[in-house]
């Protein structure tokens, strides 16, 4: 049984952090099934990667933005 996952370009970037932040708290404490353990180290890696991406291309907008060039 895996679990079900919203897509991670259907979330918004606090969206995704909350869901890491969720599958860290079930880690840490011992609740999440090993069954499971996997599928959850999958998300949390994709999830991360995702906002990694979304940071860095904000700031690459946000340089374009407070540096235009000339």
């Amino acid at each position: 049984m895996s679990p079900k996952f919203t897509p991670v370009s259907d979330m918004t970037y606090t969206q995704a952090v909350a869901e890491i932040e969720e599958i860290l708290r079930m880690m840490q404490s011992d609740t999440l099934d090993i069954d499971l353990l996997a599928a959850y180290t999958r998300r949390a890696t994709e999830l991360l990667s995702e906002c990694r991406r979304r940071l860095t291309d904000t700031d690459r907008e946000l340089q374009t933005i407070l540096n235009p060039q000339k």
